[in-house]
């Protein structure tokens, strides 16, 4: 590959209304070996060896003998540093040795995938050791009755994901008692993707599989991975409810690399800045251009196709030779793509992050990320993604229109010279953790003695849970009281609403669905739903039948829904003393109701608002707030009437820069400010986690308030704009319009807040 600066040169001449605002280089790694374990057994030894291994990396080795000891294991080294070999090495061993019992089962396994394609990654390569004795399957949604039996009863690898261990595996326990009593290992890969309500409820999945494989007699031992985990052995504890050992130390190669942060610029109309997708793809198009193999990132499934386009019309290439990586392809497609990279037929591709989690294709030669892909973890994972074996590597990181990209693109300490954020799961989550004790008690009657599994909180879930009626209390414990299974009632991904059906009128066909708690906004009546490109108006929401009713047409405007929302605090589980200020968290309850809608033009314009009459809704859920004293914020010059602005600013602001310190995007929380709270009877500002019951977000703020308020001010006070933008103080999800807004004000009162006297309006 060309010298990275060198191509950076290239791409600034290209890109003129661009430029790059920071480098930095980072120099090759060395790899360190570990010893090869003599308990490998020879069938074993030789497939690994006859794949082309011949040494271990010392994490690698590390991680074997650790797990081959029964000591639970936490693996976070970089992407493409080998993790699954030291778990594949002690699974298969273990397995290949029972393959002699009687039932030629004598030692089985558990393999979890956050995504088919990673499952179907691990399996083939399993397949292709060809191992005597190891019998592999891939056991998801789509796997007919006829091969479950069949893994039921002969694999003894079973490859799958969270979502099918609650709904099939455990519920069914009893048809899996013989592959249950002899399962020795589970391995949980891309483990930080188990994080907010979702590593939540998989934290109670496992615990519930700890608990049915006891009593089958097990002991499994578990083995997380994961390219990008802060505190690994905190985290994997978190999701297993056992202790766990790190092994945090690379031991393998890479390859030297060169990180450039860029801005992008104005519009051609003087209209604010040029898109992060439409700069990346004018980058990705000079550096395909010089046969550099680049892979550019996008946050969403049609950026990526616009990337895909722009360039192959811009070089008149084919699809061969640039295309786009999504969920949702077929897994021949999928391969196809991943076949080009590696046999470098295809020399560019724009990916979403079905690219990013553990697929088998590293060493290309430039990344390129439209936009802050959400966290750090997300940031080095596709950064890894880059780096042939002595090339040198180039990662282009192009800023978005958003707070927390503008602050990164001026602070790029805060990404390079920063671990990665602490996943954060609240296993304790009562609206988690009950449906769960439920499901536990379906499988097996709950004791006492399972609070060794879910916490000490348990017992009064389960009194509640009787006076409900859905448990009955026994002498030998609590036991399941309907026919029914509770696991049909909840998924893992969200709170458990069900989901409003979006049906096209004339045809009764179901386009989609939309989570019940968006519907209000997304699909009230008179909204414009868009479905593939094509625009639809909403005639009709009914509430209690859970639809949508559309017709198909462009109505040549845009919806936007407006809302009101407030809260009430419940309890101040903690607090802290700012100057002139308290910083809380504790639980809430938050009201919010959707009162108009507004038209808009093409072109932005509003062309008229319209009132509607829907429900009010609300949530109980944790969240973390500030009040500031009234007498310091009027010192400065503020007038009670600037106060809404200053406030609403920087709630916008505070929520678009949380992902800085929690792995979380702005769409899992909400905020609410108030110049008069009645229970505080101060200014107001609080964020809270938009899931019932908290997703540790909150607590997460609460716990690095300072940070977390200080970069708030300094993305705020470094924007180059006027009177606020979608880079520091607009949000795209407010439900006011985003009225009113006072930048300078904000700043203001953060400076109140943190202790300073601000000098904004000097």
């Amino acid at each position: 590959m060309t010298d990275p600066m060198a191509l950076l040169a290239d791409v600034a001449a290209a890109c003129p209304g661009g430029k790059v605002v920071h480098v930095e280089q980072r120099p090759a790694r060395d790899p360190t070996y570990g010893e090869w374990p003599a308990w490998v057994p020879p069938p074993v030894d030789a497939a690994v060896r006859g794949s082309g291994i011949s040494q271990l990396w010392s994490h690698q080795a590390l991680v074997a003998q650790l797990a081959h000891a029964g000591e639970n294991v936490a693996v976070s080294t970089g992407t493409a540093s080998g993790k699954s070999l030291g778990y594949l090495l002690p699974m298969l061993s273990a397995v290949h040795e029972g393959s002699s019992a009687v039932n030629g089962r004598g030692a089985t396994a558990i393999y979890l995938a956050p995504t088919k394609a990673l499952g179907a990654d691990q399996l083939a390569r399993i397949e292709a050791w060809a191992i005597p004795g190891v019998r592999a399957a891939a056991l998801d949604g789509d796997t007919p009755l006829d091969e479950r039996r069949w893994i039921r009863e002969h694999a003894n690898v079973v490859l799958t994901n969270p979502d099918l261990l609650h709904h099939t595996l455990l519920p069914g326990h009893e048809r899996w008692a013989p592959f249950l009593r002899r399962l020795r290992y589970v391995v949980i890969d891309e483990c930080h993707v188990y994080k907010g309500v979702l590593g939540s409820h998989v934290a109670a999945v496992l615990r519930r599989l700890r608990r049915v494989a006891a009593r089958y007699g097990a002991d499994p031992v578990f083995v997380l991975a994961s390219a990008t985990m802060a505190d690994p052995a905190r985290h994997a504890s978190d999701l297993v409810g056992a202790p766990v050992r790190a092994v945090d130390r690379d031991g393998s190669a890479r390859a030297a690399a060169t990180f450039a942060f860029w801005e992008p610029g104005e519009r051609e109309s003087g209209e604010g800045t040029v898109s992060a997708v439409a700069e990346a793809a004018g980058l990705m198009r000079t550096l395909v251009a010089k046969q550099v193999q680049t892979v550019t990132f996008a946050r969403s499934r049609s950026g990526v196709e616009v990337v895909a386009d722009m360039v192959r019309r811009s070089l008149s290439l084919g699809a061969q030779e640039v295309a786009a990586y999504r969920g949702g392809y077929l897994p021949e497609e999928r391969r196809a793509l991943e076949r080009g990279l590696r046999e470098r037929s295809l020399i560019g591709v724009a990916a979403t992050n079905a690219l990013e989690l553990g697929v088998d294709i590293s060493g290309l030669d430039a990344v390129v990320m439209a936009g802050w892909p959400g966290t750090r973890a997300s940031f080095w994972q596709q950064a890894g993604r880059a780096g042939r074996s002595g090339s040198a590597a180039l990662v282009l990181f192009v800023a978005g229109d958003d707070p927390l990209d503008r602050y990164l693109l001026h602070h790029p300490d805060a990404v390079l010279g920063t671990p990665v954020e602490r996943a954060v799961l609240d296993p304790a989550n009562p609206q988690v953790l009950m449906p769960h004790l439920m499901a536990a008690a379906a499988e097996l009657p709950l004791t006492l003695d399972d609070e060794q599994y879910f916490g000490s909180s348990m017992h009064a879930m389960l009194d509640s849970l009787v006076e409900r009626r859905l448990l009955r209390r026994r002498p030998k414990g609590w036991f399941w009281a309907d026919e029914g299974r509770p696991t049909d009632l909840f998924g893992l991904r969200g709170t458990g609403e069900q989901a409003v059906r979006i049906v096209e009128s004339r045809t009764g066909r179901v386009l989609g669905t939309v989570d019940e708690d968006r519907s209000h906004s997304a699909v009230h009546e008179g909204a414009v739903y868009v479905h593939q490109g094509e625009s639809h108006v909403v005639t009709r929401l009914d509430l209690e039948d859970g639809s949508a009713h559309v017709v198909r047409g462009d109505p040549g405007w845009s919806t936007q829904a407006r809302s009101v929302s407030a809260f009430d605090v419940l309890t101040v589980d903690e607090s802290v003393s700012l100057p002139c200020a308290q910083l809380c968290f504790g639980t809430v309850r938050v009201r919010s109701r959707v009162t108009s809608f507004l038209r808009r033009s093409p072109s932005g314009e509003v062309l008229g608002e319209h009132g509607l009459d829907l429900p009010e809704r609300s949530m109980t859920t944790k969240a973390v707030w500030w009040t500031v004293a009234l007498d310091p914020v009027l010192d400065t010059g503020l007038t009670l009437g600037d106060l809404p602005g200053s406030l609403h600013a920087a709630e916008h602001a505070s929520i678009g820069m949380l992902p800085l310190i929690a792995q979380c995007d702005r769409w899992d929380i909400g905020g609410v400010s108030t110049v008069l709270h009645p229970d505080t009877e101060l200014p107001t500002v609080l964020v809270y986690d938009g899931h019932p019951g908290g997703a540790g977000f909150a607590r997460r703020a609460y716990e690095l308030g300072t940070d977390w308020l200080t970069a708030t001010r300094t993305a705020i006070l470094t924007c180059p704009c006027e009177s606020g933008c979608p880079s520091c103080v607009q949000s795209p999800k407010c439900g006011n319009g985003n009225e009113p807004l006072d930048k300078a004000g904000a700043v203001i009162v953060l400076d109140v807040l943190l202790g300073g006297r601000s000098q904004f309006r000097d």
